[in-house]
């Protein structure tokens, strides 16, 4: 069930809102914005200052119509740690891949973000900003428009991306920089520390945070984003990623988590940031 409205004056869409839904509270409002539940002359509309004039139609959606629907065939709903008119954040649980191409299954988290955003009368379209790998956790973020993905890509650089890592061993010094580069060998999906013709420049820089018997815990930031970067720089330091099997051991989960990704205002401002909270699973590897 949903309820329309019509607007008789010019105003914010946050206050007209909380005008019209007499007892719902400003989280919940913004929670529906949030899930792109509000829908202004046929769009969805997620900033809470979109102006609305005289004549505007204004539809709240209720939650099980709107962009977050029940799961289908088991699966479960991607948890949304910010969205506007221009970008989507999610927390990516480990196992399950970024993207994928068109002829393989629809099971990533693109495709699912698509799905669970979608409504019956507005398909959401989706540009990934960039990707993690099958097995991270943690901030993956997405465009709304090319133009929005090639804005924030062109500002990239800029970002600044912070993992956390579950290491084996204890790494000495503490606190340090690797600066080595990389390639990337297609014949056993593997990168490969060193000079090369074929290497690329690759930065990481890391500080332990918590030691508990032989395993560490490591705040990283990266200057570059290297395929398999921090797996192939620790595992090269000698402090390989527990549960990785490609560049260690294998255990119950990778210990590697995207927790916060800053990045430049699209519009001007302040620097705009996005946190991943810490899965229960990835703490367990300390224990």
């Amino acid at each position: 069930m949903s309820n329309r409205y019509q607007v008789s004056e010019a105003a914010e869409l946050m206050p007209f809102l909380l005008a019209q839904l007499e007892g719902w509270s400003r989280n919940n409002v913004k929670q529906r914005l949030q899930l792109g539940c509000i829908v202004v002359n046929g769009s969805v509309v997620r900033k809470p200052n979109h102006p609305l004039q005289i004549g505007d139609d204004v539809e709240v959606i209720a939650k099980e119509l709107g962009a977050q629907p029940r799961p289908q065939h088991g699966a479960t709903l991607l948890e949304i740690l910010f969205a506007d008119d221009d970008l989507v954040a999610i927390h990516k649980p480990a196992g399950l891949l970024s993207v994928g191409s068109d002829t393989e299954e629809k099971r990533h988290a693109l495709a699912l973000l698509r799905q669970q955003l979608s409504r019956p009368r507005c398909a959401v379209q989706l540009w990934p900003v960039h990707r993690l790998d099958r097995d991270t956790s943690g901030v993956l973020l997405f465009a709304t428009s090319a133009t929005i993905r090639d804005a924030v890509s062109a500002a990239w650089a800029e970002s600044e991306k912070t993992y956390l890592a579950v290491v084996e061993g204890i790494p000495q010094p503490s606190v340090g920089t690797i600066d080595q580069p990389l390639r990337m060998n297609a014949k056993g999906f593997r990168a490969h520390v060193g000079a090369h013709p074929q290497a690329k420049h690759a930065i990481t820089h890391f500080q332990t945070l918590h030691v508990k018997q032989q395993r560490a815990l490591l705040e990283l930031q990266i200057e570059t984003g290297r395929q398999h970067q921090i797996r192939a720089h620790l595992a090269w330091l000698g402090h390989p990623v527990v549960g990785d099997s490609r560049y260690g051991t294998a255990d119950r989960r990778l210990g590697l988590h995207a927790l916060r990704l800053r990045i430049p205002a699209l519009h001007g401002g302040a620097r705009m940031t996005f946190e991943a909270p810490v899965p229960a699973e990835f703490s367990a590897l300390l224990r």
